[in-house]
């Protein structure tokens, strides 16, 4: 896949993400989305080299989609969890 590629998916793992997990994040819409594609090139990445699963060059490969969703998941989560109440200090 290209680097456009990944983006994309990245874009829509992370919707999917914040679909999966509900809620008001620190970063908006666009702190969500950047996640969504770091989230993507890091679950990717992690599927590769601890899974000895190898990066599909298809788009539409399942488990490059769960690896994506899934590095958005935890990523968002991480993300919540250090950052998740600096709107309520106002």
């Amino acid at each position: 896949m290209s680097i456009i590629s990944w983006i994309i998916l990245g874009l829509l793992a992370g919707a999917i993400a914040k679909l999966l997990l509900p809620g008001r994040d620190p970063g908006g819409i666009i702190g969500t989305t950047l996640i969504g594609i770091v989230g993507a090139f890091l679950g990717g990445w992690l599927s590769s080299r601890f899974l000895d699963r190898p990066i599909s060059t298809d788009f539409y490969d399942t488990a490059t989609w769960v690896a994506a969703i899934a590095g958005s998941l935890v990523l968002l989560i991480a993300y919540r969890l250090l950052f998740g109440n600096s709107r309520d200090r106002r």
